[in-house]
């Protein structure tokens, strides 16, 4: 498995330089954020994201992500215009070396957290979720810097769009995503990119909204709508893990073939829909990495792997849940886990 690093350009606190020094880590996972939602990226913009990578000695493979607009997601009327646009940004990307490109079909809002910075008993901080504390929560009105509430939206536009979303139920929201994938993932095909959807965060409904990629069954359902090496998922044990009856290694072998990237990151289930997330060990959450990771490499995998969230630690200031101390450290514990279970199964042969 290829061991990358999220990176959020240039503004990032986290520097290409700090990347280079993780030993494991071989690649950096990254986008263009400067272009609206729903635009093309220029090829003027991609070559440079490129080649400040490349010139860190990082490889540039994987794209996390390109935004699907809320049109797609809707079946607005502008929604064929914006599927054309993201069909040029996978051939642009692919024509630029990217193999993997991670979306996801979650309408308004990415991941989504009461608290950004919980204090643990180690003296670190860590994102967590209250579901009773969601659920009181007005996103009319809330002051909460969210991940994936789009800032084009203001007060007014988000009212409307929520106000659009009350007729969109899951099998209308499933209707959408095939009309996209129907669309995109043949010119995946034809640009040596796999589409790898990123499971919803948490996999459960909010503020009334729809979320459909949440568990094996709906998964399997999402890979049968187009049934090709290209149509796959970001496993994210993470997002998945927050719901105990997700088995993730189970998930590993059972979609063997159809996972090009894996988000790795543990968490501490606290309560029914509640957690907060904990460092990459086994024993500091809730989920089995050494288990996860092996089925992963039983079963042939040679994909992108990241760390995901991390702790603040040692004092860290910067973008909630993407620090460089936890993430390294996760990463290098996970490249540890992998190399044991290879050099294993070589002796066991």
């Amino acid at each position: 498995m290829k061991m990358t690093f999220r990176w959020y350009g240039s503004g990032d606190k986290v520097t290409l330089g700090d990347i280079r020094q993780i030993p494991c880590v071989k690649g950096v996972v990254s986008a263009i954020y400067d272009t609206p939602v729903g635009e093309v990226w220029s090829n003027e913009s991609i070559a440079k994201l490129k080649a400040d990578i490349n010139a860190a000695g990082l490889e540039f493979e994987v794209v996390e992500s390109v935004p699907v607009h809320e049109e797609i997601k809707l079946g607005g009327a502008d929604a064929p215009r914006l599927i054309d646009n993201y069909k040029e940004n996978v051939r642009r990307l692919g024509e630029a070396g990217v193999k993997c490109i991670c979306y996801n079909f979650m309408p308004v809002f990415d991941w989504l957290r009461s608290e950004l910075d919980r204090g643990l008993s180690d003296g670190s901080n860590a994102l967590a979720y209250d579901h009773a504390t969601v659920l009181s929560m007005n996103p009319l009105t809330s002051s909460l810097s969210l991940p994936g509430w789009d800032a084009s939206y203001d007060n007014d536009g988000l009212k409307d769009l929520l106000a659009r979303y009350a007729d969109i139920d899951e099998e209308k929201l499933w209707d959408n995503l095939a009309v996209f994938l129907k669309e995109v993932i043949p010119v995946a095909e034809q640009s040596g990119v796999k589409m790898a959807i990123h499971p919803d965060d948490p996999p459960w409904g909010i503020f009334g909204l729809p979320r459909i990629i949440t568990c094996k069954d709906n998964i399997a359902r999402m890979l049968a709508i187009v049934d090709s090496p290209a149509n796959g998922i970001t496993l994210c044990t993470g997002s998945l893990g927050v719901n105990p009856d997700n088995d993730l290694a189970d998930m590993a072998r059972t979609f063997k073939g159809r996972i090009p990237f894996v988000h790795l990151r543990n968490i501490k289930i606290t309560g029914e829909k509640c957690f907060e997330e904990s460092g990459h060990r086994s024993s500091e959450g809730s989920l089995d990495m050494y288990e996860i990771i092996k089925a992963l490499i039983d079963t042939g995998f040679d994909g992108y792997v990241r760390p995901d969230h991390g702790r603040m630690i040692w004092g860290e200031k910067g973008r909630a849940g993407y620090g460089l101390y936890d993430r390294a450290l996760g990463a290098m514990y996970l490249d540890g886990i992998a190399e044991a279970i290879v050099k294993e199964s070589e002796v066991r042969r």
